[in-house]
């Protein structure tokens, strides 16, 4: 009898054979149970439903009956924390779902809500079977219906580790974080087939939906590495910095890092000079525990940053304008962006500290035919729904409305703080001067010297570092080199922080 379970167990765990996995190893790519072990604690690893089958008939497949049914689904723990994970087995069916495949997934979903743990999904597979018609389609359904009531209860990460098309591609598309490997990950509705067919339009699947597409591009995918063990790992990284579910704070760590080592480069990194750009990257890295942040969506709408990252131990969200990229206007992408990251920090009781250094919105008729009144009111409404602890620093400008949707005080942040050179008004002295004063500057006998003057005045009166302090619209004007300490000092006190929405179904946010 054993000796039976024994024979089973091995069939289900070597697969198809070894030349499938030489196969799947010619690709550059890992097989499931190679992944599961990369990304999980070293043998901690618990399978479920290992022995499944398809009861499926027709087309050969009653001859076809390989245990795990091309899913290997179950449990272990990532720096001892329970994960839940499924891993697509190319080798079988191509990793295509059909209806006990779906069933696995669908049971491993609801463990991981019911127990409260992250789910991660390792994707490789050529979407549904067409052999078992509808009901492979059924089967993603119940799926997404699952991604869909599992937001925001449990942390969701998609892993792109080859094909992912048609309806499929849906599923990655609703959880929290999709990850890809160059070369490797393919993520499209249709493919270069059918587009070529409708459209004429001649084009590779990498180009069509690669790593690099979807991570620089359409915004799909929020991180792209080069191999599947870099990528792994950071999976693991980025789970070290989330809660296990909604109803738990993120992890705390140990650190070195003095919570009142003052920063001093602080002073020559950020230019005085509004005009002048600077990677406000560096700034993060000073204020934050040993240097170290996790950047999401890094190379789309860059002008806009997004990272997780630790203060005194506690994991915080930041969001920054980033001058180095379009002098860190605001646009329809960054929106959008940020407004996806501060939902998500807010779902999991992450708190967030905002940097500003914002010009205002990008002007432009596309932008404007795009949208960018509703899709910039993305962001907008995700702060003002937020109840998280939030902070906002004032860099240097801050102008018009993008000022008041970087979290200001006006729209709920609990703290607004801001640099001494600080400017917070409706627009630039210059700007304002040329608009209030335009009569008076064009019947001068020197016009720009008139300019000149008005744009000084301007400054003193209203765009001086001081005045939303005098009105309390900012909290406290502080030394740029104090600003780590400020903070962890701040969310400190914010911790116990109880803030309730009104009772309702749900809000209806802007898209």
């Amino acid at each position: 009898m054993l000796d039976r379970l024994s024979e089973l167990k091995g069939q289900a765990w070597d697969g198809p054979g070894p030349q499938a996995t030489e196969r799947q190893h010619a690709k550059g790519k890992l097989t499931a149970r190679e992944r599961i072990a990369l990304l999980l604690d070293k043998g901690s690893f618990t399978e479920v439903e290992t022995l499944r089958r398809h009861r499926a008939t027709g087309f050969g497949l009653e001859h076809k009956r390989p245990y795990t049914d091309g899913v290997v689904t179950g449990w272990g723990t990532v720096e001892g924390r329970t994960v839940f994970v499924y891993a697509h087995d190319f080798r079988i069916f191509g990793g295509a779902l059909g209806e006990a495949h779906a069933e696995k997934i669908h049971k491993l979903m609801d463990m991981a809500v019911s127990v409260g743990a992250p789910l991660v999904s390792l994707n490789d597979g050529a979407g549904a079977r067409i052999q078992e018609g509808v009901s492979a389609l059924a089967g993603y359904g119940g799926i997404f219906r699952r991604n869909t009531r599992a937001s925001g209860m449990v942390p969701q990460i998609s892993v792109m580790l080859g094909p992912c098309a048609g309806g499929a591609a849906y599923s990655p598309a609703l959880t929290d974080f999709v990850f890809a490997v160059r070369g490797i990950s393919q993520m499209f509705i249709t493919g270069p087939d059918v587009v070529k067919t409708v459209t004429g339009e001649d084009i590779s699947q990498d180009g069509l939906g690669g790593a690099d597409v979807h991570s620089g591009v359409s915004g799909v995918a929020h991180f792209a590495y080069d191999d599947e063990e870099t990528c792994l790992a950071e999976v693991r990284y980025l789970l070290s910095l989330l809660p296990s579910n909604n109803r738990e704070l993120p992890p705390p760590a140990a650190t070195t890092d003095p919570a009142d080592r003052r920063c001093d480069a602080l002073i020559d990194l950020v230019p005085a000079d509004g005009s002048r750009s600077y990677d406000i990257r560096a700034v993060i890295e000073e204020l934050v525990d040993d240097g170290e942040h996790m950047e999401v969506h890094s190379t789309w709408a860059p002008n806009l940053v997004c990272a997780l990252a630790r203060l005194d131990g506690q994991v915080v969200g930041i969001v920054a304008n980033q001058p180095a990229a379009m002098a860190g206007v605001l646009d329809i992408r960054a929106s959008e962006k940020g407004a996806r990251f501060v939902q998500f920090c807010d779902a999991f009781n992450i708190p967030l500290v905002t940097l500003v250094d914002v010009p205002g919105f990008l002007p432009g008729v596309e932008q404007e035919h795009e949208g960018i009144i509703r899709r910039g009111a993305k962001l907008l409404y995700a702060y003002c729904n937020a109840t998280v602890p939030r902070i906002s620093v004032v860099l240097r400008k801050a102008y018009g409305g993008a000022y008041i949707v970087m979290d200001s005080r006006s729209i709920g942040a609990d703290l607004a703080l801001a640099w001494p050179g600080n400017e917070i008004a409706v627009m630039g002295a210059e700007g304002a001067a040329n608009v209030v004063f335009r009569k008076e500057i064009a019947a001068a006998a020197d016009p720009e010297a008139v300019r000149r003057r008005k744009i000084d005045a301007y400054r003193q009166e209203l765009a001086h570092p001081y005045y939303s302090a005098e009105r309390g619209l900012v909290d406290d004007v502080i030394d740029p080199r104090d600003t780590r300490s400020v903070l962890i000092n701040s969310l400190a006190m914010l911790r116990s922080k109880d803030s309730e929405l009104p009772r309702r179904k749900h809000g209806n946010p802007p898209q």
